[in-house]
């Protein structure tokens, strides 16, 4: 090939520019307050407030990993932590995970003490259909804490038939 020679570059068709287009409609990412669901149900708030019970309910402190975009809801991977120094003084005593459109709000709720070292759990969890999920912390001092975050789900999981 001679050195002023240029490779040339293959133009995208109308058809590929079309479909890469339509997948950036459907696939951009969502904001939290777009999803269904991601305002508190009822159900949502009734599950909290029997896990805080007197207790007030704080935003803060729990942290929450989970994707935003979940291709599959049967086995979706969950991370709750909270940074204590997990001493008899001071640890958490729970870790609770709750939804906001699944059969059921409660999903799954972790007992610690202050031998666990340290307070994260890691887990799967099934949704049934995009929404709020929300992890809570009860602290040694009866404090509770929160963190939420909207997931957008594809194909939903744990859906009762008639």
């Amino acid at each position: 090939m001679p050195e002023d020679a240029q490779p040339r570059r293959r133009q995208p068709s109308r058809r590929a520019l079309l479909a890469a287009g339509c997948w950036l409609v459907v696939a951009r990412p969502v904001a939290a307050a777009e999803l269904p669901g991601a305002a508190d149900s009822p159900a949502l708030a009734a599950a909290l407030a029997r896990y805080a019970g007197a207790a007030p309910v704080r935003e803060g402190r729990v942290q929450l990993e989970l994707s935003e975009l979940v291709e599959n809801g049967n086995a979706v991977p969950v991370r709750v932590w909270v940074d204590s120094p997990m001493t008899p003084q001071d640890h958490v005593v729970s870790l609770a995970l709750f939804t906001g459109r699944n059969p059921q709000p409660d999903v799954a709720v972790f007992h610690l003490g202050e031998q666990a070292g340290r307070a994260e759990v890691h887990t799967r969890m099934r949704l049934a259909t995009s929404q709020t999920v929300l992890a809570a912390a009860r602290l040694s001092d009866g404090s509770v804490w929160t963190r939420r975050t909207g997931v957008l789900v594809t194909l939903a999981a744990c859906v009762e038939g008639d």
